[in-house]
């Protein structure tokens, strides 16, 4: 259908008279009956009759009522969803399963009338931060912190959540009945991470945990996704993953897969929200504050992180900072690697 001929039914049926629709819509008379005959003709039915004071819906005019003006709240939607300052908050989450996701529900569900919209960019960290200077997303979840680079002028963090490791085993591995591991006793396990692209964020991220604790990570054979992955871990007794303690898998119940905490240190892969200074986007500021006050804070004696993730005093939730001070919050790993996010099963 013809949208503005619907836009015009609409009209004429909530104001009585053509004259009235025409004013309201700001076109002729003439223009309001042009339209409305079209409409009318694709159609094949007549919408309305004229009486004394004005029209009135015919029986098939009834009818279409409401679906036409739930035609128009649907253009309205469509045209918000990419209209800035009017569509939905668009954040970058780069997994659907991950701790940043679960950050979006818990504050949906807080903020229910609020608008968002996920997307995943799988490119670089790079990738997505030129995103968020074009304006086409408004912030991404990433973890950001080498003294390698700093995020580009404008660009602001906040570290938004702390995702804590836990081990996933299946029912046959010596460790399936442990209450809790320490990442001494994962000394010699091995751990199995497909997926991960070389370079990544997530990549450098378990470089540094297995040289910090001699662990032996392996990203080697064929990655067919996350329930091949679950399938694997079922049927071994020797292979084991990391997995973050918010990420969401299902699996059948003869898996008897079992997620096993990780304690003293427990690893946490950090991730802040990254978004442009001037983005005017009314819902951004209400997320940040979400945030800000609900982020779990470990204490850092019980957590380890690499070195280049963990931010600086003025980076945490909560510290005073001037509108005006530089952000010195980086977006490349150690020794001058780029942050190319990948996506290994687990985090």
């Amino acid at each position: 259908m013809n949208l503005e001929a619907v836009r015009a039914f609409v009209t004429v049926a909530e104001e009585g008279q053509f004259q009235l629709a025409a004013a309201h819509l700001g076109i002729s008379q003439q223009a309001v009956s042009k339209r409305l005959a079209t409409l009318e003709s694709d159609l094949g039915v007549r919408l309305f009759t004229r009486t004394a004071g004005g029209t009135r819906l015919t029986i098939d005019g009834q009818a279409l009522l409401p679906h036409a003006r739930e035609l128009l709240r649907v253009e309205q939607r469509a045209a918000n969803s990419v209209r800035p300052g009017r569509r939905a908050l668009r954040v970058d989450v780069l997994s659907y399963r991950t701790a940043p996701s679960a950050v979006l529900r818990d504050f949906h569900r807080v903020h229910p009338t609020v608008e968002l919209d996920l997307v995943t960019i799988v490119d670089s960290a790079q990738a997505a931060i030129a995103a968020i200077q074009a304006g086409t997303i408004d912030a991404s979840f990433r973890a950001v912190g080498s003294p390698a680079s700093l995020l580009p002028p404008g660009i602001e963090a906040l570290l938004a959540v702390d995702d804590g490791h836990q081990l996933l085993v299946g029912p046959a591995h010596p460790l399936a009945g442990a209450r809790s591991v320490t990442l001494a006793e994962l000394v010699g396990q091995r751990i199995w991470m497909p997926g991960m692209l070389q370079g990544s964020e997530w990549d450098i991220y378990y470089d540094d945990l297995a040289d910090a604790f001699g662990l032996t990570i392996e990203r080697v054979g064929p990655h067919f996704g996350t329930e091949h992955l679950l399938d694997v871990l079922a049927e071994s007794s020797t292979i084991a993953n990391l997995a973050g303690e918010h990420t969401r898998y299902l699996w059948p119940d003869r898996h008897d897969l079992r997620r096993i905490p990780v304690r003293n240190p427990t690893p946490v892969y950090p991730h802040s929200l990254v978004w442009h200074r001037d983005n005017a986007h009314p819902v951004l500021g209400t997320l940040l504050d979400h945030l800000a006050s609900t982020r779990a804070k470990r204490p850092l004696a019980d957590t380890w992180a690499p070195k280049w993730a963990q931010p600086s005093a003025d980076n945490r939730p909560g510290s005073e900072r001037s509108a005006d001070s530089p952000r010195a919050v980086p977006v490349t790993g150690p020794q001058g690697h780029t942050n190319v996010p990948g996506r290994p099963v687990g985090m």
